[in-house]
């Protein structure tokens, strides 16, 4: 383990053994750095010594078990005197550093020209902040392991970039005002994430809108819907409560999806209307 402004850090995440390009890119990647090491005569604990990690993660990163960061393999450039060769694989590490599942999400979400999200239970994570986001994945139960939770809430918030997009896609966010009550994180926290909540509702290109609980007719009561449409004309979508929740480009479900989206925009407050309740909230807090 190394050591970095003080606190213990980890080289890396494990690899999921089911995504087959993370495990070839991270194998690829630790057998070039094996054979370095050994070309200039260093063994793995004097090696680990001279990153700051132990021999047992310089062998699992090398075996292609463990996924660097990209502080690990610059300390390594240097170490091995490559002249840039092996920071260079950050390039190749950086898009598998994700679980598979949350790279695919992210690379819809690059290519839609549309999105369109209601959330139920949480603040959608397009729109958490590092904060709320670590407070959320930390209390599932069972509870994930530090690094795990840090590895989610990076590939989270990776996924934001979508708000830096240029033509930038028009975002439609439909939120329950029952998690926007819920102080999850602490105050502090909580506040911090209803100004995150202005911030990109009163963005151009972004639509927010709040379900509020005195609502006598609701049309989302099944659960999470997504809607992504692409420059192509073509669309994808998935609700928890449709097609046993797996994504579908079917036409005809696609509809069924899309009638259940417009139906709850229209049962929400409007934009105007939802931007004045979290500022209220706000004021509360």
């Amino acid at each position: 383990m190394g050591v970095d402004g003080g606190e213990v850090t980890e080289p890396g995440w494990e690899v999921d053994p089911d995504d087959d390009w993370g495990v070839a890119v991270i194998a690829t990647v630790g057998r070039q750095l094996k054979l370095r090491r050994e070309a200039v005569g260093m063994r793995a604990a004097e090696f680990g010594e001279a990153v700051g990690y132990g021999e047992d993660m310089v062998y699992k990163v090398e075996g292609g078990k463990r996924i660097p960061r990209q502080e690990y393999l610059n300390r390594a450039d240097e170490v091995l005197e490559a002249g840039g060769l092996i920071s260079a694989t950050w390039e190749d590490v950086k898009r598998v550093r994700y679980p598979k599942k949350v790279r695919e999400l992210a690379k819809l979400e690059g290519q839609a020209v549309e999105i369109g999200l209601y959330e139920c239970n949480i603040i959608a994570g397009l729109l958490q902040t590092p904060e709320h986001a670590r407070a959320v994945i930390s209390a599932a139960q069972p509870p994930y392991s530090p690094d795990d939770v840090e590895r989610m809430v990076t590939a989270r918030l990776a996924r934001q970039s979508v708000f830096e997009r240029d033509p930038a896609p028009s975002i439609h966010f439909v939120l329950e005002e029952a998690p926007l009550r819920r102080p999850i994180g602490g105050t502090m926290v909580w506040r911090r994430q209803l100004e995150r909540l202005l911030e990109v509702g009163r963005l151009h290109n972004v639509t927010l809108q709040v379900m509020p609980l005195n609502s006598e007719v609701h049309s989302g009561l099944d659960g999470r819907i997504e809607v992504l449409k692409f420059p192509d004309g073509t669309a994808v979508g998935r609700s928890d409560g449709a097609f046993n929740g797996r994504a579908t480009s079917d036409p005809k479900q696609l509809r069924i999806l899309e009638l259940r989206y417009g139906t709850i925009r229209a049962q929400a407050l409007s934009p105007g209307e939802s931007l004045a309740l979290i500022e209220q909230l706000l004021g509360e807090t």
